[in-house]
């Protein structure tokens, strides 16, 4: 890591010397992002890129606030979400708000949006998602009845999506058109998305005139930007050392405490992996903090669970992993895997862990192997492109492996991913976890009335699942935003949603169509 450091310092540095790159545009915030978009369609690109466009052009039907919440509050379309009887969802729209062309939003724009997943003939990645809606209709220009097969108290998480103009067709993907507070303006294909404020927006005028996203796959290409001053600002798209170092150059960290929550998945099929005491033993001989404090260099936290501890749904007193290599090796003494040669070399077992050819998650990687080493278990660590990675962990072929949820926010996630139901290809246990109560707990959550109830059921659910510890959770990412001085009114939410640029600006005057109040309070989130 000190190497890798050093590398780093001596690049910045040498770009610092000789910058050929020229400065942003005086009013516009240039930021920088790794990947670019695939579908500007916000029914169908799920990449990341696509999503950070899709979160400054268009407006969610609902919302998620910092507690990670659903709400119909600004910046959510929905003036009000009722629910009569637990199959039927009505949504109240505001008024007067209008599309990037000067149409107006209505119901009909809702149901085109939410009829999408129903159609049969259309293909969307987010349609199962959908499964439980019966109908969606019109009650009249402003109001929004979703009608359900079955109770399902998770439901309104999918009403937090960005509407469209009815019949649209296949016309977004190129050209997106929505109510946010930005409007599209240009792509240059793997290079750039300009966008431009919106002055019609309905929930107060962007602080800046515009957002540029410049794509930069390179992680030390993208900190050579920054350094230079040819970009304003990055979120979550520096590796630790980068904007540990950048911060030494002058650049300013904003830090929150984010969802994204990365974690080891042990195969519950494996003959070895399937005993709890080895698990366990796992879990004790990782040494979570030292990931947390050398490689993230702090910007991280320790992690419990998928859920993190700013979701509503949180339950933090479930079992806890300390690093405790002396009681991990016992439970490998219970559980048949004894040392065969005392303080030699031999292995008291073998495994192999999976993970990606990502610099960062390879030494992640490296870490846990000279951890489980040291209490007995040899570790084989094979890194792949994704690709083949995520096509192995998929298949099952796997053993142990390493990966990151990314903007977990609402507490059936629990269902998705540790329901027996929910292996794959109906959704994401990959692990092959079972337990009967889990099941049963999850699925009276599913149908509970209350947030009180489903809160009461998600707890148990939480707390079994850790003492049978299908996943070794490692850290909750901590949200960064690396920014040059000049940049104000820089705010992470806990998804690190990229609609807060709206708030962001420079110390220096803009032009006259910018200079009138916001009639909303700047931080607003």
């Amino acid at each position: 890591m000190p190497r890798l450091l050093v590398l780093v310092a001596a690049m910045l540095m040498t770009a610092a010397c000789g910058s050929s790159g020229s400065a942003p545009a005086p009013d516009v915030i240039s930021v920088i992002i790794r990947s670019a978009p695939t579908n500007f369609d916000p029914r169908i690109g799920t990449d990341e890129g696509s999503q950070r466009v899709h979160q400054l052009v268009y407006d969610q039907l609902l919302a998620i606030n910092d507690q990670l919440r659903v709400v119909a509050e600004p910046p959510a379309l929905a003036q009000r979400l009722e629910t009569p009887d637990p199959l039927t969802y009505i949504v109240q729209l505001r008024t007067g708000v209008r599309f990037h062309d000067g149409r107006e939003l209505t119901a009909r724009d809702v149901v085109y949006t939410f009829g999408s997943f129903l159609d049969p003939a259309f293909i969307s990645p987010r349609k199962g998602a959908y499964r439980q809606l019966a109908s969606v209709r019109a009650l009249d220009d402003y109001r929004v009845e979703f009608k359900l097969k079955e109770p399902f108290g998770s439901f309104p998480i999918q009403l937090v999506m960005q509407i469209i103009p009815a019949d649209s067709g296949d016309s977004l993907r190129a050209f997106p058109i929505g109510t946010g507070p930005y409007r599209f303006a240009r792509y240059a294909v793997d290079e750039q998305v300009e966008l431009s404020a919106f002055e019609g927006y309905w929930d107060g005028l962007p602080q800046n005139a515009g957002i540029t996203l410049r794509i930069i796959p390179d992680d030390t290409m993208r900190g050579l930007e920054l350094r230079k001053g040819s970009a304003d600002m990055t979120i979550n798209d520096v590796p630790p050392d980068i904007a540990y170092q950048l911060e030494k150059d002058g650049l300013r960290l904003t830090k929150a405490q984010g969802v994204d929550y990365t974690y080891m998945g042990l195969n519950m099929r494996d003959p070895i992996l399937k005993d709890r005491r080895v698990r366990h033993a796992i879990g004790f001989a990782v040494d979570r903090q030292a990931i947390v404090d050398y490689l993230r260099r702090g910007l991280a936290q320790s992690a419990v669970g998928v859920l993190s501890p700013v979701a509503w749904a949180f339950e933090p007193d479930v079992h806890q992993f300390t690093y405790d290599p002396a009681r991990a090796k016992q439970l490998l003494d219970e559980a048949g895997y004894r040392d065969p040669d005392g303080d030699g070399p031999m292995p008291r077992l073998r495994l192999s862990l999976k993970t990606s050819t990502d610099e960062f998650y390879r030494l992640q990687a490296a870490v846990i192997q000279q951890n489980l080493r040291l209490v007995g278990i040899d570790v084989d660590v094979r890194s792949y492109e994704f690709a083949t990675f995520y096509a192995d962990v998929l298949s099952g072929n796997i053993q142990m492996y390493t990966l990151q949820w990314v903007g977990v926010t609402d507490p059936d996630m629990l269902r998705r991913l540790y329901h027996s139901q929910q292996v794959p290809p109906n959704g994401f246990n990959r692990i092959y976890y079972t337990n009967q109560d889990v099941d049963r707990l999850i699925d009276l959550a599913g149908t509970a009335a209350t947030d009180a109830e489903r809160l009461k059921y998600y707890s148990q659910v939480q707390k079994m699942v850790a003492e049978d510890a299908p996943y070794i959770s490692l850290w909750y990412k901590t949200n960064v935003a690396v920014a040059r001085a000049n940049i104000e009114g820089v705010r992470l939410s806990p998804q690190a949603s990229f609609a807060t640029l709206k708030n962001v600006r420079k110390r220096q005057p803009y032009g006259a169509a910018l200079s009138g109040p916001s009639d909303r309070p700047s931080e607003k989130n």
